[in-house]
């Protein structure tokens, strides 16, 4: 006799589940990559700045780089945003295991679905606030201090973010749901 896949679209949920991991991959690693730029720009602002300090006429052409910390603001913003996605893909939030471990895998299933719900509603509120936020930022045509850069590209690039963090969280409901209906979670 041939087992049947329990749950809700079991197969469907798992493809979903593979295009929706491969999403929030690239976006961690395109986060990955605005740390590795921001800290080449603090490292050469940093740099240039003792540079400038030395007193050698030649070294006057050196200094930090103008509005350095509004690029590591800008660029932290966006990572910060863009590793959530699959931190909860990968089931990476922090969980207290220790007073599950003996309720079996059905039960932390349940357990999860209840988390992974609420953490939903969180990130959809996150999102959309942070919408607000943008359109605010954009309706006032707020600028950066001293690049002049428009405030609301940070908000543009973090909010991207925060709506695929909506999309992995409610995938994982489904996930969840379907391990609770299942044999339990699948690690």
């Amino acid at each position: 006799m041939v087992s049947q896949a329990r749950g809700l679209a079991p197969r469907l949920e798992r493809r979903v589940g593979h295009v929706i991991e491969f999403i929030t991959r690239l976006l961690a690693l395109a986060g990955g990559a605005s740390l590795v730029a921001i800290t080449a720009v603090t490292c050469i602002s940093v740099i240039g700045r003792e540079l400038a300090s030395v007193p050698i006429p030649a070294f006057e052409i050196f200094g930090p780089i103008q509005g350095d910390f509004e690029l590591v603001e800008l660029g932290c913003a966006f990572a910060i945003f863009s590793f959530l996605p699959w931190c909860q893909m990968r089931r990476g939030h922090v969980t207290v295991d220790i007073f599950v471990q003996a309720l079996g895998p059905r039960v932390n299933a349940g357990l999860a679905l209840i988390g992974n719900l609420l953490l939903t509603v969180c990130a959809a509120l996150i999102a959309v606030k942070l919408g607000e936020g943008l359109a605010d930022k954009r309706a006032y045509s707020e600028t950066t201090f001293i690049l002049q850069m428009p405030a609301w590209w940070g908000y543009a690039l973090a909010l991207v973010g925060a709506w695929v963090f909506v999309l992995a969280s409610a995938y994982t409901v489904w996930r969840s749901l379907n391990e609770m209906l299942g044999d339990g979670e699948r690690g």
